[in-house]
């Protein structure tokens, strides 16, 4: 009786440790909401962790929050149809890619102020990336199917990648590739930025239009959210699909946590899936938390594990025509860390 009771003191014990060393993903919820003046429509955003900065798309300019205070402190306007922004905190200058009117948006990060406006070589330059690898932009133009090149020191134009393919987000391994998912063709391109080529492309199956991706750069793995409710793990090096994995419907945007060992999908219906790297070849859903409707991207600050998914709501809809936002109610949601 006594070994019995012993066994059972000990597999409890164990079980109990077990316990808290997985990660607390019941704590993972809305910790504020960051509201901001504008109706217009909203892409992606992207922090500046050096400066503890938010640089938010938002219709025509780009909002700038101090995530200290949660407070608005700059705007960069003139940003017709803004999608994304990329930072080159080692140039001191930012990139703004303008869907509406063809071109590149450069400003200063250290004044907020334009210095520039770039004409990019695709129609609708969507997703922007800056390779520090190569101090190089790329926009990524969705219906020109192709990739405009920037030199980030002169700001020039100096190479158009054809993709084959209606680009969408992309990620750079730092060290001279690219990648880029092609949400038409259910590829993700790779391209060199040595030589400004495509080398390769690899099928996302069995994903079907991708949006988001994220990279863990450290163990080489690719993470390609797609819009057939899957999530898909493929290996930097190979483009071989380690795994695949079930996420929400919607989804637009994907952000990887190193400290964290986590994956965050930001799906468009209303939730954020939350998924944990076990290891390099082995992954499980831990989560689904409710965000609001129409949070479909996302992005992270590191160094506080903070989230933050845009979104507003929506007036009814009128025949065929894209509802309009509803005044007053754009909002960054900001997802706090398990403590």
């Amino acid at each position: 009786m006594k070994n019995t009771i012993f066994g059972l003191f000990a597999l409890f014990f164990l079980l109990a440790c077990n316990a808290t060393k997985s990660p607390n993903t019941s704590t993972y919820k809305i910790t504020n909401r960051i509201a901001l003046n504008g109706d217009g429509f909203w892409d992606y955003l992207t922090v500046d962790e050096a400066t503890q900065r938010l640089f938010v798309s938002h219709g025509t300019e780009v909002q700038i929050v101090y995530l200290k205070t949660g407070k608005l402190v700059a705007t960069i306007p003139d940003t017709k149809g803004v999608h994304g922004i990329a930072l080159a905190p080692d140039l001191d200058y930012g990139f703004i890619s303008c869907g509406r009117d063809t071109s590149v948006t450069v400003f200063s990060l250290s004044s907020m102020t334009t210095t520039r406006k770039i004409k990019v070589t695709g129609a609708n330059p969507d997703a922007i990336l800056y390779d520090g690898f190569s101090k190089r932009v790329y926009t990524f133009n969705h219906n020109g199917k192709n990739a405009t090149v920037i030199d980030g020191v002169k700001h020039k134009v100096v190479s158009t990648i054809e993709l084959g393919g209606e680009p969408e987000f992309a990620v750079t391994d730092g060290q001279g590739m690219i990648f880029v998912n092609l949400e038409d063709k259910s590829e993700i391109a790779v391209i060199d930025a040595k030589t400004m080529k495509v080398v390769q492309n690899w099928p996302v199956s069995p994903g079907k239009e991708p949006t988001g991706l994220a990279f863990d750069v450290k163990n080489s793995r690719l993470f390609s959210v797609c819009g057939n409710k899957k999530m898909v793990v493929l290996d930097s090096k190979t483009g071989k699909v380690v795994q695949t994995l079930p996420i929400g419907q919607g989804v637009d945007g994907v952000v990887f946590d190193p400290g964290m060992q986590q994956i965050f999908s930001s799906n468009g219906e209303g939730t954020m899936t939350v998924i944990e790297e076990k290891t390099p070849d082995k992954y499980r859903v831990l989560a689904t938390v409710p965000t609001q409707k129409g949070a479909r991207t996302i992005a992270l600050n590191s160094k506080t594990h903070c989230l933050y998914l845009p979104t507003a709501e929506r007036e009814p809809a009128v025949g065929d025509e894209r509802p309009k936002v509803k005044a007053g109610t754009f909002v960054v949601l900001e997802i706090g860390a398990p403590k």
